[in-house]
C-alpha cells in the first residue's frame, strides 16, 4: 500500500487566490489559438501554473516531492480555503476545456485528458463533501504531522528552523480540522463510532512516543555548538508548550465533540447519497465504472482460481490437499518471527536480493534509495506501506512495516509484500514516475489506486519470473498474497453495499486463510473507513495481466518482456482505460512491418 503526505491540500489564503486569478489572464488569450504549438505553449502554461500553485497551496506536497519552499508553513486546512482551491480549480478546468488538443502528440494529449479528469473527479469529491471527513482508521493529519520528522534530510540550520516553524502551526492545524470536523457532524459526514474512538488513543501514543524531539538525535558535524544549543532549547521548548498540548486538545476534542456523533452503519451508503458516494470512490480509486455487484463477483472467481492454484502448489509439494499443506506451513515455527527486528529484517533481505535480478525484467532501472523501518507503536493499527522519497534521492523511499503483536504475525508473506512495497513494486514505479522527462510535474506525483497498487501486486509475481520464491512457505505465502487481494473484493462490496456486519467480514477473512489474525482485525477497520481503496489492487492488477497476454499473443516472438514493463512504467501513473490506449498503440508500433498489413 502507498500512503501520500496529508492527504487534505493544505489551502490557499484569499491573497493567494487574487494573485493566482490576476497570473491566470495571461495564457488565456493564446488558448483560442488555431495553431497546434500556441494551444500546446497554453496548455503547458496552464500545467506549470496549477502545479506552483498546488505546491505553494499544499506545503506538505511540496515537501514530500523535494520543493523546500514552503518547509516553514503547514498550509491553510480551514474550510473558506478548502472553498477557494475548489474555486481555482473550476476556473483551470474552464481553462483547459478551452484548448483543443487537436495535433498534439501522444503523450501531449494524454496530459490534456489526465488534467482534465482529475480536476473533475475533484470537483465530484467537492460536490459530495468527502473533505469533511479527513480521518480514517489509517490515521489523518494527527499521525500525518507526527511523520514531520522524517519529511526533510535536516542537513542545513534552515531545515531546523522551518521544521520549527512548522511545529508551531500545529494548533492552528488542529483547530481548522476540528472546524472541517464539526461541519461533518452537522451534515451527518461521520466516520463509524468504534474507529472514531481510536483518535484519543492514537494521539496519547503519539505523546508517549514524542517523534518531535527526533531531529536533535543526530545533528550535522558541520553545526556549532551553539547552533546545537540554540536549536535544542526551542524545539524542546516548542514540543513542550505548544505541540503535546495541541494533542491534548485535539484528543479532548475528539472525544467530547467528535467521537459521540459517530454513526453505527459501517456502510458507506448509509450517509447522504449513500450510493452515488459508494460509486463515487470506486471510480475515483479503480478508474473503472464498475459496479459493486461486478466487483464482488470478481472476487468471488479470483478467489476460486488462486485456490485452485494454491491446491497445486499443495500437490506439487507431497500433501493430498490444501488444507494439510496450509496447515503445515502455518504451524511451522520457522515462520514465526521471535521479534519485530526480525520482520524489518526480513524485508530488507528480499528487496537486497531483487536488485541485481532487475535487468531481467526492466531496461529502465532507477537508482533511487529505500530504506526498510517498523511502524510506529502509535500507528499500531495501519498496514505495511509505502512512503515516497524525492526524485533527488536526497530523502528515500521509505517502506514502513507492520510489527505489532509480532509473535502473532508471520513471515510467511514477507517476500511477497516486500516485492510490492519495494522493487519491483511501489518503490521503482513511483521512481520511475518520478524522473521521467519531458512529462508535465502533476503526471511525475501522485494518480489513482489501481496503478499504483495493480503494478505492486502485478510485481509480486515477478519475483517468481526470475527464480525467487524457491522456499515452498513463500511461494505459498505468494498466492496467499494474491489470494488477501480477491478476499479484499468480496468484503470491501460486502462492506458498503450488501449490508455485512464486521463480524461477517471477520469471519469470511479468516476462513480464506489469507492472512494472520492481527492483519485480519486492522485490515477489516480499514476496509470499513476506507471504501473503495481495496479494490483497486486486484482490477489494476488484473488489467496488467490482461495487457501482458494480449502483448505477448500479438507479438509472439517479438514480445519483450523488459520493453513491455517499461513501456507500463514509463507513462506514469494512468488510469486503466488510458494504460490499455497506451499498451495497445506500444504493441502497434512493436509489431513488424509486414504483420501491420
Amino acid at each position: 500500500m502507498r500512503l501520500s503526505p496529508l492527504a487534505a491540500p493544505a489551502l490557499a489564503l484569499l491573497s493567494v487566490y487574487a494573485h493566482e486569478q490576476t497570473a491566470a489572464q495571461a495564457p488565456v488569450q493564446a488558448s483560442t489559438q488555431t495553431s497546434a504549438e500556441a494551444r500546446l505553449a497554453a496548455q503547458n502554461a496552464l500545467f506549470e501554473q496549477s502545479w506552483q500553485t498546488t505546491l505553494k497551496l499544499s506545503p506538505l506536497l511540496a515537501t514530500n516531492v523535494g520543493d523546500y519552499r514552503y518547509n516553514d508553513q503547514l498550509g491553510d486546512n480551514s474550510l473558506a480555503a478548502i472553498e477557494r482551491r475548489h474555486a481555482i480549480e473550476q476556473e483551470w478546468m474552464a481553462r483547459i476545456e478551452t484548448i483543443s488538443d487537436a495535433g498534439f502528440n501522444d503523450q501531449d494529449a494524454l496530459s490534456h485528458v489526465l488534467f482534465l479528469r482529475n480536476l473533475q473527479q475533484r470537483s465530484a469529491d467537492y460536490e459530495l463533501k468527502e473533505y469533511e471527513m479527513p480521518i480514517n482508521s489509517q490515521g489523518g493529519i494527527h499521525t500525518a504531522l507526527a511523520d514531520l520528522p522524517l519529511s526533510v534530510p535536516f542537513d542545513s540550520i534552515k531545515h531546523y528552523e522551518d521544521y520549527i516553524a512548522r511545529l508551531r502551526q500545529i494548533p492552528v492545524a488542529f483547530a481548522q480540522t476540528e472546524e472541517v470536523l464539526r461541519a461533518g457532524v452537522r451534515d451527518h459526514l461521520v466516520p463509524v463510532k468504534f474507529l472514531a474512538a481510536k483518535i484519543p488513543e492514537q494521539c496519547s501514543g503519539i505523546i508517549a512516543s514524542d517523534p518531535f524531539l527526533l531531529p536533535l538525535k543526530k545533528f550535522p558535524a558541520s553545526f556549532s555548538d551553539a547552533d546545537k544549543q540554540r536549536l535544542t532549547a526551542e524545539m524542546t521548548d516548542v514540543v513542550n508548550t505548544v505541540v503535546i498540548p495541541a494533542y491534548r486538545q485535539f484528543a479532548t476534542f475528539a472525544e467530547k465533540d467528535y467521537i459521540p456523533y459517530g454513526r453505527s452503519e459501517l456502510s458507506i451508503e448509509s450517509l447522504p447519497q449513500g450510493k452515488v458516494r459508494y460509486q463515487n470512490d470506486i471510480h475515483r480509486l479503480t478508474t473503472t465504472n464498475l459496479t459493486p455487484a461486478q466487483i464482488h463477483a470478481i472476487g468471488l472467481s479470483e478467489y476460486d482460481r488462486i485456490v485452485r492454484e494454491m491446491t497445486a502448489l499443495a500437490k506439487q509439494n507431497g500433501y493430498p490437499d490444501l488444507p494439510s499443506f496450509r496447515k503445515a506451513i502455518e504451524s511451522d515455527p520457522k515462520y514465526v518471527p521471535h521479534s519485530a527486528q526480525q520482520i524489518v529484517d526480513d524485508f530488507a533481505h528480499y528487496i537486497a536480493q531483487m536488485r541485481p535480478r532487475l535487468p531481467e525484467l526492466f531496461t529502465l532501472i532507477p537508482a533511487a534509495p529505500v530504506t526498510v523501518e517498523p511502524i510506529p507503536g502509535f500507528q499500531s493499527a495501519a498496514a505495511t506501506h509505502y512512503q515516497s522519497g524525492t526524485p533527488d534521492g536526497r530523502r528515500p523511499g521509505r517502506i514502513s512495516v507492520a510489527v505489532s503483536d509480532f509473535a502473532q504475525r508471520s513471515l510467511i508473506n514477507d517476500e511477497a509484500v516486500a516485492y510490492h512495497e519495494g522493487i519491483p513494486g511501489h518503490h521503482m514505479q513511483i521512481s520511475v514516475a518520478q524522473t521521467i522527462p519531458g512529462l508535465p510535474e502533476f503526471r511525475k506525483h501522485g494518480g489513482n489506486s489501481a496503478y499504483a497498487e495493480g503494478w505492486a501486486l502485478y510485481a509480486e509475481e515477478l519475483g517468481k519470473e526470475v527464480g525467487f520464491y524457491q522456499d515452498p512457505g513463500s511461494d505459498y505465502g505468494r498466492l496467499r498474497s494474491e489470494l488477501f487481494r480477491a478476499v479484499r473484493l468480496v468484503v470491501d462490496t460486502g462492506i458498503h453495499d450488501m449490508g455485512w456486519s464486521r463480524d461477517q467480514v471477520v469471519e469470511y477473512m479468516r476462513k480464506s486463510g489469507a492472512i494472520d489474525e492481527p492483519t485480519i482485525q486492522s485490515e477489516t477497520d480499514r476496509y470499513i473507513s476506507w471504501p473503495g481503496q481495496a479494490d483497486s489492487y486486484k482490477l489494476g492488477q488484473l488489467k496488467i495481466r490482461e495487457l501482458r497476454e494480449r502483448a505477448r499473443q500479438q507479438l509472439g516472438p517479438h514480445f519483450d518482456i523488459r520493453t513491455f514493463h517499461d513501456e507500463v512504467l514509463n507513462g506514469g501513473n494512468l488510469p486503466l482505460d488510458l494504460l490499455e490506449l497506451r499498451i495497445n498503440r506500444w504493441i502497434e508500433g512493436q509489431m513488424p512491418a509486414n504483420a501491420k498489413n
